[in-house]
């Protein structure tokens, strides 16, 4: 039995892949110029509020106004309001902070068909790559809020959250918004529970609710709280680094 499967090993042909040396040189450039970009846009925006969600909803749906209202709320805490800059949720929640004179901000991705960002962010960063956009989203935040959406908002949440898990990142909360259409979330966590794939203290990583006060509580006990953070006081920008001072940004 050894003997014919080393025989069949010997006898595999392997497939030719891309081994292009210049062109993953290339590529490797390319993202540590987007990594900059984005950091250098984004350095003065403060602790943010990541809101996660579709771009397809219109202004009249009940879940961009729900992200509206709730994002309102949460930039009235101080927090600047992140999202990926594009319509829909992302819309819905720059715009809330806007309602309420807070901060918002965004991280646009850069499509085949150009997705355009919103008309509700002070600053923006056009990033080319998914990976090192959803990277960014997740660096300056303090809490994550994930509202309906599609495959993208699910990878949003669940990198988010394994990177919690992981201990990658710092505890910060997450909470899923609107529990009739995230239940198969909750149930899939506890069959994962009861496979062994995930503990029952890794199923609390995220809060769900349909409450605005109680996701307000929520991020000031898991993230104000927790973190001890506070008012803070504009900083001053290091030429060499070509920044944009806290007054130039917003």
């Amino acid at each position: 039995m050894l003997e014919k499967t080393a025989k069949t090993k010997n006898e595999i042909q392997f497939f030719s892949g891309p081994q292009n040396r210049w062109k993953n040189f290339k590529y490797a450039v390319s993202v540590f110029f987007e990594f900059i970009k984005g950091f250098q846009a984004l350095h003065f925006v403060g602790p943010c509020v990541t809101v996660f969600g579709s771009a397809r909803f219109k202004e009249d749906h009940p879940y961009y106004k729900q992200a509206r209202e709730l994002s309102a709320e949460i930039a009235k805490l101080g927090f600047t309001i992140m999202t990926g800059g594009g319509p829909g949720i992302m819309e819905a929640a720059n715009r809330g902070a806007k309602d309420v004179g807070g901060k918002s901000v965004g991280c646009n991705i850069v499509l085949p068909h150009e997705q355009h960002h919103n008309p509700y962010l002070d600053k923006w960063v056009n990033i080319k790559y998914f990976f090192a956009r959803k990277a960014l989203l997740i660096k300056y935040s303090y809490a994550f809020i994930v509202m309906p959406g599609g495959f993208g908002t699910l990878d949003e949440f669940y990198g988010a959250i394994t990177l919690i898990e992981t201990r990658k990142i710092e505890r910060f909360p997450i909470i899923i918004f609107d529990k009739e259409f995230y239940h198969s979330i909750v149930e899939h966590s506890q069959k994962m529970i009861k496979a062994g794939t995930i503990s029952a203290a890794e199923a609390k990583l995220y809060c769900v609710t349909d409450s605005i006060p109680e996701a307000i509580q929520y991020i000031k006990e898991k993230s104000i709280l927790a973190f001890g953070l506070k008012y803070m006081k504009p900083k001053k920008p290091f030429w060499c680094f070509l920044e944009k001072g806290f007054d130039k940004i917003f």
